[in-house]
């Protein structure tokens, strides 16, 4: 045809919904019909390239052009088997596509259908006009612009640029004076129509000079042709309130602290050696007096050598941890980046009762322009936040003299990532991927809308230029940050393949070449299966089960719900677990989260086999979890154990709903320490967040990601208390349990005092020191802990017994024994293995400042061992 569209016969009641995107073009000769592929009907595409196609009167308008289908030969009208392999929502039962292949008399129109509107239709056998629909398009561009994998983007050196852009009509180069001013010169853009990059070369004294993008393209959100000024998805970095990029070289010695090429880190651990902090920036410091005011709540914080949380840090490293995971510090949207864009709380927050709900009303009312948010709304992937520095024009040096702070603490850095969604979409002021190529970087549902079960616009890392950004954004942390660790959030909505193409980039970088070991750094994530990619409708999906074997760690929810009790979704937050209580209630759920408990001090490993409940041997695949395997791991690094995150109430505020009220604190801390012990005493990667090893409390907030500073409080001072009794936390995610929070938070013996924050800080450090001072404690294959790891029947509900051989791996001991005893009596289980044995409690424990740990003892005559009521005891059997 020549791409004009003849006569037709009006139609009348036509399904013309063009806001709408049923179809969709999988790859250059393809396009997956929504429904049945009649043989009498005409179907095509129509496209404008000035995008005016509309709907009127039972036909099509505007400029119309035509790229005719036909049915596709297999079936005839269906996807053939290698299409459904790839496309498999597109297969699923139900889903119903069939399949029309593009004419090859009009392939020829198909790279400029794509720069325009494009309207799938079918025509009846008169050529009545039945059905139009907008088209998805990721497939068709992926096959199309293959070649743009390996292109460089971004800032490519010196002054040049190029960025990815193959439905666009145009792309100009908006290069400005300065971050604010409306002085710009406005450049051509060359488009390679291989690859469908835009490149412009620039000289090096464009170096400095602040960016945008003007991409004119067909916007579906818009229904038209726009021109939208962009800033660089691969900003390396931007203006204040990153409404423009900036051309840097981070080789560049002024974005560099002093030391920075020859920085020194703390020794590699292998990931199932790992014992991870979870820290939010602004929690750190924010509260702390110690820091100078302008440098509370910023990077600049992890320089002050002398403050009380960097001592503290230091002091955690000497214990033995490892790691500090940073909450997202990367460009979000949700802060503003000048402290004089935001408005704090104007209230006396401390002044309020400890039960009232003037706090969180007082909070609230900020809540949009203060200083603080979890940070989980990605604007510019690779670029440091803006709000965590003393000026955001010094984000880049400033977020490396943190990792290089952090780093001669003893501690090595992990960052955690948001590539799963993005701000926004479609044309909204913070949306930047879907600005540049229109329905390319989000997963769409069946009717063209971006999906959102992530809480925010989903994007798809499964499609070949998201999941490239993935891997190079990550990347260029690791190489120009020093990051050593990566913790992605909603895994599970990756494919596995992208999360597998970082693990390989990563092992690809070397010391020599790069600057960093890339085999070093650790990855884990959140497996969660849910959503529209759920069950693999998608994709393999980089879910607990599906990474079993890679190394690659997903937080088990399996001992973190046995220990807490109940789950994050219950109505009633009282329901008790293995740490919380549960151990002086025997019975079937007790013995249920006993099996889960030694799983996963076993590392949640699938074939670990140990006697259950039921008295007989089980595989850690047969033990129960809410219907489906408890055990699910192949190798130890598969998993990272924890009791408590930034999600959901802290462990210590979970213990208050669940512990009986008149626990006393003295036991509410052995409880902490107990359940804590679960995760440092375990096999595989052990992740805890800030502060539960000093009590910290949210006032019982279980969502505290926009609860500003005051219910996020980090307190290193004791006489400051934990943060508990600090008001009804936020009405938004805890209203329906203010009944159960109101009387707690007003009973001041439910306020921790130093004696007491002072002894879960101690227990805390010694457990880490008992973790750190056996390999006993990280055997790092699935076999060894099957042939070493054990759990002799304790005799008693609410106490387990573990032992571990450590003949061969440690040189100080035959084995190492850990009594769980979770009850409110002293314990005393008989071990035969401990007749006629050389048995003593560790000697972290027995030089503990703890009276009653320091009670625990064994008697070899009998095999049996003592251990006080609420506590955790290690036995160390020597030669």
């Amino acid at each position: 045809m020549d791409g004009n569209l003849p006569p037709q016969p009006a139609a009348t009641g036509a399904d013309a919904d063009l806001s709408r995107a049923t179809a969709q073009w999988i790859d250059r000769d393809t396009v997956a019909w929504r429904g049945a592929v009649a043989a009498a009907n005409h179907y095509a595409l129509a496209y404008s390239p000035r995008g005016d196609i509309g709907y009127d009167r039972g036909d099509l308008t505007g400029d119309v052009r035509l790229i005719r289908l036909t049915p596709a030969p297999d079936g005839p009208g269906r996807l053939s088997d290698a299409q459904k392999a790839a496309w498999p929502h597109l297969a699923s039962p139900g889903a119903a596509y069939g399949a029309l292949t593009v004419d090859r008399r009009d392939t020829g129109l198909v790279r400029d259908a794509l720069r325009g509107q494009v309207v799938a239709i079918e025509r009846g056998p008169s050529g009545a006009l039945l059905t139009a629909t907008g088209v998805q398009i990721p497939g068709v561009l992926d096959d199309l612009y293959s070649g743009a994998a390996t292109v460089p983007l971004g800032p490519t050196g010196g002054g040049g640029l190029a960025v990815w852009a193959p439905t666009a009509r145009q792309v100009e180069l908006a290069l400005y004076d300065g971050p604010s001013t409306d002085r710009r010169t406005v450049h051509r853009m060359r488009r390679d129509d291989a690859t469908g990059v835009w490149s412009a070369d620039g000289p090096a004294s464009w170096r400095g000079r602040h960016y945008t993008y003007l991409v004119t393209v067909y916007a579906p959100a818009a229904g038209k042709i726009v021109t939208n000024e962009v800033t660089d998805p691969y900003s390396l970095s931007v203006s204040a309130g990153s409404g423009r990029s900036q051309i840097v070289d981070l080789d560049d010695p002024s974005l560099r602290p002093e030391g920075w090429t020859a920085l020194k880190k703390p020794p590699a651990v292998r990931q199932d050696q790992a014992s991870i902090y979870e820290l939010h920036v602004r929690d750190f410091s924010a509260s702390d007096a110690t820091v100078p005011a302008a440098e509370r709540g910023t990077y600049k914080a992890f320089t002050q050598t002398g403050s009380a949380g960097m001592t503290e840090l230091r002091s955690l490293a000497e214990d033995g941890l490892t790691h500090v995971h940073l909450l997202p510090v990367f460009d979000f949207a949700t802060v503003p980046d000048r402290k004089a864009d935001r408005t704090e709380p104007g209230c006396d927050l401390a002044a309020l009762p400890p039960d009232s709900d003037r706090q969180q009303a007082c909070v609230a009312e900020t809540a949009a322009k203060d200083s603080f948010n979890w940070g989980y709304d990605p604007l510019h992937y690779t670029v440091p936040e803006g709000s965590y520095a003393t000026d955001p024009d010094r984000r880049i040096k400033e977020f490396r003299e943190m990792v290089a702070g952090l780093n001669g603490a003893g501690l090595r850095v992990v960052m955690d990532v948001v590539y799963n969604h993005t701000h926004a979409a479609g044309q909204e002021p913070t949306s930047v991927l879907d600005r540049v190529v229109p329905g390319y970087y989000h997963r769409l549902m069946d009717d063209g809308t971006v999906a959102a079960s992530t809480c925010c616009a989903n994007t798809a890392p499964e499609h070949a230029m998201m999941g490239r950004l993935v891997v190079d954004s990550i990347v260029t942390w690791a190489k120009e940050y020093k990051v050593d660790g990566f913790r992605f959030d909603l895994m599970g909505h990756h494919p596995k393949a992208n999360i597998l193409a970082v693990r390989e980039a990563l092992d690809a970088l070397t010391p020599g070449k790069d600057g960093v070991d890339g085999t070093s750094i650790i990855l884990y994530g959140e497996g969660w299966n849910f959503g529209e990619v759920a069950d693999g409708a998608r994709f393999e999906q980089a879910t607990q089960a599906n990474m079993a074997g890679t190394g690659i760690g997903t937080f088990s929810d399996r001992l973190r719900d046995a220990v807490r009790g109940g789950t994050p979704f219950d109505a009633d937050p009282g329901v008790r677990g293995f740490g919380s209580g549960l151990g002086d209630e025997p019975g079937d759920r007790l013995a249920h989260h006993e099996d889960l408990v030694k799983l996963g001090l076993a590392g949640n490993l699938r074939d670990f086999t140990f006697t259950g409940s039921s008295g007989r041997p089980v595989k850690g695949s047969e033990v129960d979890y809410n219907g489906g395997p408890a055990g699910y791991a192949a190798v130890p690094g598969d998993t990272v154990t924890y009791v408590d995150a930034h999600d959901n109430e802290t462990l210590f505020d979970a213990l208050v709903f669940k512990l009986p009220k008149d626990t006393p604190m003295a036991d509410r801390v052995r409880m902490q320490s107990l359940s804590l012990a679960t995760v440092l005493l375990g096999q595989g990667t052990a992740f805890v967040h800030a502060g539960s090893e000093r009590l910290r409390s949210k006032s019982l907030d279980r969502n505290s990601y926009d609860s500003g500073d005051w219910f996020n409080r980090l307190l290193w001072d004791c006489r400051q208390g934990n943060g508990f009794g600090g008001g009804l936390p936020p009405a938004k995610d805890n209203e329906a349990r203010w009944p159960y929070a109101r009387p707690l938070l007003a009973d001041p013996a439910l306020r921790p005092g130093c004696a007491a924050i002072r002894a879960a800080r101690a227990r805390f450090g010694e457990l880490l020191r008992i973790r750190r001072s056996s390999p006993a404690f990280s055997l790092g294959s699935a076999a060894e802990i099957g042939r070493r790891v054990s759990f002799p029947p304790s005799g008693a509900p609410g106490v387990i017994v573990m032992r571990i051989d450590a003949a061969g791996v440690d040189p100080a001991n035959q084995a190492i024994y850990v009594v769980f005893n979770a009850t409110g009596k002293t314990a005393a289980p008989a071990v035969p293995a401990l007749k006629g044995a050389r048995v003593a409690l560790h000697p972290v424990q027995a030089a503990s400042d703890d009276p009653v740990v320091r009670q625990a003892s064994a008697d070899p005559a009998t095999g049996t061992v003592a251990v006080p009521a609420r506590t955790v005891a290690v036995f160390t059997e020597t030669p």
